[in-house]
């Protein structure tokens, strides 16, 4: 009888795991697929919020705002500049190296110095320096909220966000960090926002839970002690058509 019953039971295990591989197979399971951007070529539509899917990821070309680690300036205050630099490489599909991200940086510095744009801008006037420098369109978004956030994301577009960088609580920043930083939202999934935070040089899909990442939204006031007084605004930005 025992014997009779541990074949019984080891037949039906078998029948089991061979129906469950023959469901997944077919596809009949749901699964955690990450929808994923390489190019802004094709970009889905999303309606409303409940529309969004679980994971996102737009392949946004990396560079830290120091691409050969000299931290001194203009380095150090170009975390807006690499931030619109890295968006520019995805729309244009542009490789970034350390050379041509440096060149790059250094060339639109020198643009900006000549039109008087300061050390640190605001979303606003990196808006105008994104229009007139590289001839692309761009929208800000007044008071965000997560789902703002994810739906441009799930539309391909990536998300340039300003914040008062030590709220942050980044533990790769040097010192307390930067009481005014820049990056690029770039994905998404359950637990947290994916980005390219030039920033550090470990900041390639560096993740920050929606919630530090959200309360940290603060645009340029002009005054580094007033940072967490300044606007809650993030931008998109799109080719000219």
């Amino acid at each position: 009888m025992l014997r009779n019953g541990t074949i019984t039971l080891h037949s039906f295990a078998i029948s089991f795991f061979l129906l469950f591989g023959a469901i997944i197979g077919l596809g009949l399971l749901p699964q955690d697929q990450t929808i994923l951007f390489s190019t802004p070529s094709a970009s889905p539509t999303v309606s409303d919020a409940t529309a969004l899917p679980e994971r996102v990821q737009i392949t946004v070309p990396f560079t830290v705002q120091a691409p050969f680690a000299d931290w001194g300036y203009p380095y150090q205050e170009a975390c807006e500049e690499a931030s619109l630099l890295m968006v520019h490489a995805y729309l244009s599909e542009e490789e970034l190296t350390q050379e041509s991200a440096n060149d790059q940086l250094l060339s639109l510095i020198e643009w900006e110095t000549e039109k008087g744009f300061t050390e640190d801008v605001t979303l606003a006037e990196l808006a105008e320096i994104a229009n007139k420098y590289y001839g692309y369109q761009t929208e800000i978004m007044e008071n965000p909220s997560i789902e703002d956030i994810q739906s441009q994301i799930a539309l391909g577009n990536p998300v340039i966000v300003p914040a008062a960088g030590r709220m942050l609580d980044n533990p790769y920043f040097s010192g307390e960090g930067p009481w005014y930083h820049m990056l690029v939202i770039t994905g998404y999934n359950s637990r947290w926002f994916i980005t390219n935070d030039p920033g550090t040089k470990r900041g390639e899909t560096y993740r920050y839970t929606p919630n530090v990442l959200m309360d940290a939204i603060h645009d340029w006031t002009g005054v580094k002690e007033d940072i967490q007084e300044g606007r809650r605004v993030v931008m998109t930005i799109k080719k000219s058509e």
